[in-house]
Formats: structure tokens, sequence, C-alpha cells
């Protein structure tokens, strides 16, 4: 049986493993099935201090990662298909593999995955025109015309960041404003390649080997119109990845763990929960990281007591 195991390997699994490490815990690490978790799809981190002239977000992960295992940290390229958890532990995890793991302590720091319009077009076209990280899929519609989904601050960073390759960007969003904070929403508005189509929802992706626009509905009207493009963004937010643990955490209606107070305690004794699956309010990467170490700290003082 470990000591510890910490589940997700984004900011807060390995700032929680860097911390663990260096309190001599020999933590395991289950990846998931993206390491380093969703900052590996950023392009540019600006507010991560201690970077002035900005950091690729795979490369800090990737430097997150090299420093936690100078600690003595293990790392499994897994995902946890189910658990069984219970006060004071051993907390058991099965892993996709058919694989079972024990430990006496277990932080829970799985991120989140994005949210999906739903559409049953937009699940043909996955990976033929439909993606959601522009990051990683922007440089193929390189002076073509492409669409943004959402109106928060993801989707506006999206927006900007295609604006590098295709030849314009249409922002859809179901209000009539922005909700992303003032200077992302100011930088994408002085955009001169962004436009908007404001209240209004994508009702279908068309197109033939691959997509050749989308059918969008004005939500005040019901008027239906179409919008040639090559590519379809969406950027809606996320979820938390909870699902392995649903019924034995206490959890928010949306999936997000529940913290007990000012600490980062769940409602199972010596199981611990960390960055944005138990953080709705911010979710940026140095709240993470700072819940990470809070984690680490905690279940360190759990074990010895």
């Amino acid at each position: 049986m470990r000591n510890l195991i910490i589940v997700g390997s984004g900011p807060a699994g390995l700032t929680a493993a860097l911390y663990a490490g260096r309190a001599n815990l020999n933590p395991l690490v289950i990846s998931g099935p993206l390491p380093g978790g969703l900052l590996t799809q950023t392009s540019e981190i600006e507010n991560f201090p201690g970077f002035p002239d900005a950091i690729n977000g795979y490369e800090l992960m990737a430097k997150m990662q090299e420093q936690a295992q100078k600690f003595n940290v293990e790392f499994l390229s897994e995902t946890i298909e189910s658990a069984e958890l219970k006060a004071g532990g051993p907390q058991i995890l099965h892993l996709s593999s058919g694989e079972t793991l024990e430990c006496r302590a277990l932080i829970v720091a799985a991120g989140s995955s994005p949210r999906w319009l739903g559409l049953s077009s937009e699940e043909s076209f996955k990976n033929r025109g439909v993606s959601a990280c522009a990051t990683c899929d922007g440089a193929f519609y390189r002076g073509l015309p492409v669409v943004v989904v959402g109106g928060g601050d993801s989707a506006m960073e999206e927006a900007c960041f295609l604006t590098r390759f295709a030849s314009e960007v249409t922002v859809i969003h179901r209000r009539d404003r922005l909700r992303a904070s003032k200077i992302m929403a100011e930088r994408a508005e002085k955009n001169p390649k962004i436009k908007f189509v404001w209240n209004a929802v994508v009702s279908e992706i068309y197109g033939g080997s691959d997509v050749d626009g989308i059918k969008v509905k004005d939500v005040q009207t019901g008027e239906e119109k179409s919008i040639p493009c090559k590519g379809v963004f969406v950027a809606l937010g996320h979820l938390p990845n909870t699902r392995p643990f649903a019924g034995q955490l206490a959890m928010d209606e949306s999936g997000y763990i529940e913290l007990c107070g000012n600490t980062s305690a769940t409602s199972v004794d010596g199981v611990f929960g960390a960055g944005d699956c138990a953080d709705k309010r911010y979710r940026q990467a140095i709240t993470a990281a700072g819940m990470g170490a809070r984690a680490a700290i905690d279940a360190e003082r759990w074990l010895e007591s």
C-alpha cells in the first residue's frame, strides 16, 4: 500500500507531487488521459508568476514534471475507472487497465474536460473540422474562415489565437454581451479579423468530408441562418473530471468536489481535493498550483497524525 496517490498531472497535481516528494512521501501520480492537463493545450501563458516574457503551456508543464521528478515522484500513465473510498482509508482505485491500487491518503486533482454542444452533427465532424483546442488545430485553417462558440475568457483566447491563421473568425454567443474579463473582451472586440453574432446558438454543423458551415438560431426570434466556415472551435467551458468519485465524495450539482472550510479536505477523511475539479470560481493555473500545495501539506499532516 502506498502512502499517497495523486490523481491528475496538471498544475495542481504536479505541485502536490512536488511538495509531497520533498516531504519524503514518495507519491505516485496517475497522469490521466492528458498528461500535463489542459494547460498543455495553451500557447502562451502571460499570467504565471516568474515568466515575464510568457511561456508555452506545454513547456511549463514539462518543467513542473521535471522538477517534481527530482524528489522521488513516480508517474503512471493511466486513468481511473472507479474508486472505493472510506474514511481513514485505505482508498482503493480501479484503473482502466484492470489494475487495482491502494493508498492511505489520496489527492484528487483530476482537472476538467471541455464542454461540447451536444449535437449529433458535432460528434460526426470531430477531428474533421470540429475542435475544442485552437492551439492544437488552428494551424490547419490557414487562410480559411472559422467559428468560435462561446463568450468567456477561453472563447476570446481561442478567437484571438485563431486570427494568426484564419481569414476571419466569427464568434457565436447566446447572449448580447460577452462573459469574458474586460481585458480579454476588449482584445477580441478590437481585433479587425473577429466579428460577433449575438443572441445565437449553433443548431447544426454541416458539410461533406469536412465542415462547410454551421446553422445558427436566433434565441429571440427563432430565425435560422447559415454561416460558411471550415472550422468550428467549441469554447463553452469545462466539466470537472470527477465521474469515478461520484456518489462517494460530496459534490455540487455540477460535479465539483466540495471542500471543507479553508482546507483541501473532502467529505471523506484522508481524501483531499485540488485544482479545477474542486474550483469552479477561479480555474487558473496559479490557483490550481496553490491548491495542490495546500492538498499536499494537508495530506502530509493527516498521515503524520
